[in-house]
């Protein structure tokens, strides 16, 4: 029952989100999948959860990357271009993780993912004449 209710509110919580909200809320928990996957090394299950969290951060930064990609999106050039080195150097993290493991080198994926979660998080100060646009 308390399961049913907790899928429930999920999908409220997310058809009731911004596009920002749910792109912090999938980078957060990217990072506590990598954070959890450190803390845990040397459980038996470690190779199957590390490709599972490593998998599901590229596949955040893929569909990231196709975003930026497409000539409509609205962000600077000059901050999709940043956006774009940064996605390219998680994949090339990501392959060297899956290559060589190593507990240290989740730690950029995963501070990344957090601070990048915290700009989308954070709301740009609203001037009056802003307000007087809503």
């Amino acid at each position: 029952m308390y399961q049913a209710a907790l899928k429930a509110y999920d999908s409220v919580n997310k058809s009731t989100m911004s596009g920002r909200d749910v792109e912090a809320q999938v980078l957060t928990k990217a990072a506590l999948k990598l954070k959890d996957c450190q803390d845990h090394w040397t459980a038996k299950d470690r190779d199957t959860r590390l490709k599972a969290a490593l998998n599901y951060n590229q596949r955040i930064w893929t569909i990231f990357q196709a975003e930026l990609e497409k000539p409509g999106n609205p962000l600077p050039d000059a901050l999709k271009v940043d956006l774009l080195r940064l996605s390219v150097f998680i994949d090339r993290r990501t392959m060297e993780t899956i290559a060589y493991p190593a507990p240290e080198k989740l730690t950029i994926l995963i501070n990344i993912n957090h601070n990048i979660a915290a700009g989308l998080r954070s709301r740009p100060k609203t001037t009056p004449a802003d307000k007087a646009l809503v």
